[in-house]
């Protein structure tokens, strides 16, 4: 809630607000904000990515169109609430799903179709990768991407003049300046902490890899920018295609570009030392800032870093809520083929907190919500499957509780495998992301998965849009010399509520009953892999 509407009126019209601008896997979000951190407009747009040859991608229109659909609706909502135009913005920031892989010709021309982080199709180039450089390279990094069309001999690496992520590449086109911000960047290629940039070993031994080619990396990937520094302003080019009625201005300053990772760990204050946040989406992530690089080289477990560039220590799961989410909607067509009207927020809050009422181990049932591959439990490809025996206590209230369970039993297994592997010290989880909009639901279901104290701040279902809008917020207020993690602490979140849940004994029990299930049922998981076609129709 805005505290001084007269105030964020006057603030709109001499441009002393934030924008932030996520372009997340399921849907592109707008979050404008005052210099209290407060949210003024925001706008959305749904959107879904689509198999194409072989890979998880989204068009450059679908792109555009949902941007200029999620800023319009802003602006609008802008103009009803405060009856201003909205013409003049103090800065903005771009989130992106993370990594994936563009590549573009010396005019600017996408060579292939996008392919996002879903796109598990770089084991073998990830594999060498790791061989070579000693340092975890994961399926979904873009190094891992053009090393994979390396080693496919596809014939667009003759034309790179530039690679990006979704988040570089919507900058590059609103500003005219190809940048990303480290947190992003390390997503890329490694990073070398103590220089702030792209590993220049490791950047050797890769051109050693491709030396047939006319270009080298550090010549095609993005200059690196960090938290604080400007990385561009609003061309008038920019400022049309992000505005088609015109009225914004450009001139506006933007801040680093940076992944959906990174947004969320500012999300959620996320970014000191022993701190951690778990992002849940369409992916699921788990974030923990170490204080010191991993001393092993962990295939489940991602070296990364802050948007300040601390050295982080990231679990991925490729699949999260989808499968809930496809449960979700079957249930809501069941409501409207009963002549009933309810909205799908509705929908989440009665389902969801119906796994309350459910059997600890969710009733002798397992689910795999596999949409696609998943890295850390060895799949390439996935099948979203429900089983169970004739013994399971199949009701309403297991079965919410089971969707709940295996959207983080992936993240389980990582979070496991560093604890035993590198003794990871953490004093806090915080969580973030549209589940937790129901209260207490989701945040119990996760506190018993991390066996752990797990907050959420009244800011969590804001996510990356609004963590990119604070990043923006932070480059306009940098003459201040603090620090990201001071700037958090001592203005964004000095006042922010956050609830804490501990985790419940029974449920922590519960939960470990299930991922024996989990694990042992992954065969079942493959044989569906293995003998039925991904159209089903087999």
């Amino acid at each position: 809630m805005i505290t001084n509407p007269l105030n964020t009126k006057r603030a709109i019209t001499e441009g002393n607000t934030s924008l932030g601008i996520e372009f997340g896997s399921t849907r592109i979000k707008t979050v404008l904000i005052n210099n209290d951190f407060e949210v003024i407009a925001s706008g959305s747009h749904e959107w879904e990515n689509h198999f194409l040859d072989g890979y998880w991608t989204y068009s450059l229109a679908d792109i555009t169109a949902g941007m200029q659909a999620a800023y319009r609706e802003m602006a609008e909502q802008v103009e009803k609430e405060y009856g201003v135009s909205l013409q003049v913005i103090g800065s903005i920031g771009i989130s992106g799903m993370m990594h994936g892989y563009m590549a573009f010709d010396h005019a600017g021309e996408l060579l292939t179709p996008f392919r996002t982080w879903r796109s598990t199709t770089t084991g073998a180039a990830a594999g060498q990768l790791t061989d070579t450089f000693q340092f975890n390279i994961p399926e979904r990094w873009s190094i891992a991407h053009l090393y994979q069309a390396v080693l496919n001999e596809e014939e667009h690496l003759n034309h790179i003049d530039f690679m990006t992520t979704l988040s570089g590449y919507i900058h590059w086109l609103l500003t005219g300046t190809k940048a990303i911000g480290i947190g992003e960047a390390s997503g890329m290629f490694p990073i070398d902490v103590s220089t702030q940039d792209y590993n220049d070993s490791m950047m050797e031994s890769f051109d050693e890899l491709t030396a047939g080619y006319t270009w080298n990396v550090k010549n095609i990937l993005p200059p690196i920018y960090t938290a604080g520094e400007q990385a561009g302003t609003l061309t008038a080019a920019g400022a049309g295609m992000l505005d088609v009625s015109k009225k914004l201005q450009p001139g506006i300053p933007f801040c680093p570009p940076e992944g959906d990772a990174g947004t969320g760990m500012v999300a959620t204050n996320s970014v000191r030392k022993r701190t951690g946040n778990v992002s849940v989406g369409t992916s699921v992530f788990a974030m923990i800032v170490l204080e010191k690089e991993l001393q092993k080289v962990l295939p489940e477990i991602d070296l990364v870093t802050t948007p300040a560039g601390s050295p982080v220590g990231m679990i991925h799961a490729n699949n999260c809520s989808s499968d809930l989410n496809a449960w979700l909607t079957l249930f809501k067509e069941f409501y409207e083929a009963m002549g009933q009207t309810v909205d799908m927020n509705t929908v989440f809050e009665v389902m969801l907190k119906q796994s309350l009422e459910a059997e600890p181990d969710g009733g002798g049932m397992v689910s795999y919500g596999y949409f696609s591959g998943e890295t850390i439990t060895g799949f390439q490809e996935g099948r979203p499957l429900f089983v169970r025996s004739p013994e399971s206590n199949f009701n309403l209230a297991n079965v919410m509780r089971v969707h709940l369970y295996t959207a983080f039993a992936v993240l389980k297994i990582g979070m496991d495998i560093l604890a035993e592997e590198e003794n990871i010290a953490i004093d806090k989880i915080l969580a973030h992301g549209g589940l937790f909009k129901t209260p207490l639901v989701g945040q119990r279901i996760l506190a018993a998965v991390m066996n752990a104290p797990v907050s959420v701040m009244k800011t969590a279902g804001e996510g990356g849009a609004w963590g990119s809008a604070v990043l923006a917020s932070y480059m306009r207020s940098k003459s201040t010399r603090e620090s990201l993690e001071d700037f958090l602490d001592n203005h964004v979140f000095e006042d922010v509520e956050e609830q804490e849940v501990h985790p419940d004994e029974t449920d922590v029990k519960g939960f470990e009953t299930y991922m024996k299930r989990y694990k042992k049922g992954l065969a079942v998981e493959q044989a569906a892999v293995d003998h039925i076609a991904g159209n089903g129709r087999n």
